[in-house]
């Protein structure tokens, strides 16, 4: 041990009674019983002991020590009379011959009770996490990170992958997000950006002969935030294999990943290899989202026909889908609760009605439905006991909508959620183009770099007018676990005449790749071998195992809503020599923008 203590706080058994020993942390609580009785919880990373004190003076040295203060404590381990069995050290106790304050607390008034930290106000939190991370509850998350990510080493290590950093100073490239932008010094008028991804360079890693590539992998993205994603920064399990397919990529993190999450996540069951493979287009029909959480045994159904006619004006004219929900028991009150969070998730409303014991249609829209109810019944496969809830509108509207009606009932109706288990599926078959919503031209649906499944021929089908380019699948995919998307992935471009006529397609020429990706062109234009790769992020698996709702929760130092580092106060302004040294000025302020 070192010189400062002999044990740790959670160290000490009654095996050790007799002993004399030195323990150091910080002094959580101090219970006065008397004048000359009090008793001392002393913690360390580690866990807690409990220090009692028998004499005045010592009962007067632990009065004058504030909470939170670093402490030492030199004295003889005995039996403890009332044994605390929720402690690993609840059957000892620590009588203190010599007491030394290391570090002193100044403050009498804690921003918060350190062991209810999680109970405060986020700002807070976030302002004072070197005092949040003394709760055990929110340093076990960080331990259970530091855990989960030399585990992904170690097994990505014994899969023959190599670990290598690939740069954080890199050039601007149009990757879906914003960059966030460094000034160059030594080039005025120029700028380095931070990677939103290590996209291309484990790309030039496979050209230049790497066979299999990973790393724990830093990304950058000026976006916002959300439950499940960081502002600014964040992780991923960046990995890429040449020579490979999209089912070796599916082997490696199937095997992966499983041992992993079944070990370290709250629930002990993972889902086996091989994942469920689910069309992109077949997701959207069935779970009306390509996030679909499998541990919810409902699905939608296409209620159009049967429907759209039936006089409900809200249906008439549009797509109408149906999630049926059988032996619902809860309340009208419940239903009409959970339609509200529907609406407010979704944007869209939804509507209901249900089927009695004598199977006739009653509450909600039951009125419209009724004199059509036997063909509704065989239409839905209606049963006694059924709640069916609607959505209708445009196409992707109705299917978001359903998407977010499984996911809201899922969890409030008895018997459609196995909760207690981690549940995988690849998502496949993606959409290489996609009508973007502002241009109404033709735009990239996700990765430009994927390869058009088909590749050559396909777009040059497409070129010919035979096929429509929306048809064009991209061999690309999505790992989704418990209804959240870990990563994309996809088998990469590798050639170089299949790539530019991929850009063609939207629009930008050979001229413009070699512009935006000069590396990468010049690179697969010396011979570039197949190869495929993911990147599942490790900040979302953590908060997934952790259990936890807010992604903020198992990042150290995480950044507000608004990426903002409250406690180190960034962004902030600078000086006005370095803004002239990286031959910059600053045009408006915060205040001048937001006011």
């Amino acid at each position: 041990m070192t010189q400062s203590r002999t044990h740790t706080c959670n160290e000490l058994r009654l095996s050790d009674a007799g002993a004399q020993v030195k323990l150091s942390g910080w002094m959580e609580n101090f219970r006065e019983v008397g004048a000359s009785l009090g008793f001392v919880v002393l913690r360390d990373f580690y866990g807690t002991t409990q220090i009692v004190a028998e004499t005045e003076e010592m009962v007067k040295l632990f009065r004058e020590i504030t909470k939170e203060s670093t402490i030492s404590v030199e004295g003889t381990v005995r039996e403890r009379s009332a044994k605390n069995a929720n402690l690993p050290t609840g059957e000892i106790e620590i009588v203190p011959e010599k007491v030394e304050v290391l570090g002193r607390c100044r403050f009498r008034e804690l921003p918060f009770e350190i062991n209810h930290s999680r109970e405060a106000d986020e700002t807070a939190r976030l302002r004072y996490r070197y005092l949040d991370l003394r709760n055990p509850a929110v340093k076990a998350n960080m331990v259970l990170r530091s855990k989960v990510i030399a585990a992904l080493r170690q097994s990505m290590t014994d899969h023959g992958f190599l670990e290598i950093t690939t740069p954080i100073l890199t050039a601007s490239s149009p990757e879906g997000a914003r960059d966030y932008l460094v000034p160059s010094r030594k080039h005025p008028g120029k700028f380095y950006a931070l990677p939103q991804a290590p996209q291309q360079f484990k790309q030039l890693l496979m050209t230049a002969g790497f066979d299999r590539y990973f790393q724990i992998a830093p990304c950058f993205r000026d976006e916002d935030a959300r439950g499940d994603r960081s502002p600014g920064e964040f992780y991923q399990l960046d990995m890429e294999m040449a020579f490979a397919t999209q089912e070796d990529v599916f082997a490696v993190l199937e095997d992966v990943l499983p041992p992993i999450f079944a070990e370290y996540g709250l629930y002990d069951r993972a889902s086996a290899s091989p994942f469920q493979r689910i069309p992109y287009l077949e997701a959207m029909e069935r779970f009306g989202t390509d996030k679909p959480d499998l541990r919810i045994d409902l699905e939608v159904t296409d209620a159009t026909e049967v429907l759209s006619g039936c006089g409900f004006e809200p249906f008439a004219g549009n797509t109408v889908k149906a999630v049926v929900i059988s032996d619902f028991k809860e309340s009208r009150k419940v239903i009409e609760k959970t339609l509200a969070e529907v609406e407010v998730v979704a944007g869209n409303k939804a509507y209901w009605f249900r089927v009695d014991e004598n199977q006739e249609i009653v509450g909600g829209i039951a009125k419209f439905v009724t004199p059509t109810k036997e063909k509704v019944i065989e239409a839905l496969s209606l049963k006694s006991g059924d709640l069916v809830v609607l959505s209708a509108g445009a196409l992707s509207a109705v299917q978001k909508t359903a998407g977010v009606i499984i996911k809201t009932f899922g969890p409030v109706v008895p018997g459609h959620m196995d909760k207690e288990q981690y549940t995988f599926c690849w998502i496949v078959d993606f959409p290489m183009y996609e009508i973007g919503e502002e241009s109404g031209e033709l735009e990239f649906c996700h990765n430009p770099f994927s390869m058009p499944s088909g590749g050559m021929e396909t777009l040059l089908k497409a070129e010919r007018g035979e096929i429509d380019p929306l048809q064009i699948k991209a061999d690309q995919y999505d790992l989704v676990c418990n209804g959240i998307e870990l990563s994309s992935g996809a088998v990469r471009n590798h050639d170089p005449e299949i790539m530019v006529k991929a850009f063609e397609m939207v629009r930008l020429g050979e001229e413009d790749v070699k512009a935006k990706f000069p590396a990468m062109y010049h690179a697969f234009c010396y011979g570039a071998p197949p190869h495929a790769g993911i990147a599942p992020g490790v900040d979302r698996m953590v908060m997934l195992l952790a259990g936890e709702e807010s992604i903020r929760e198992i990042i150290p130092f995480p950044m507000n809503k608004n990426a903002q580092d409250v406690m180190m106060g960034a962004p902030g302004p600078v000086e006005d020599k370095q803004l002239k040294e990286l031959n910059i000025a600053v045009t408006k302020t915060e205040e001048e923008v937001s006011g």
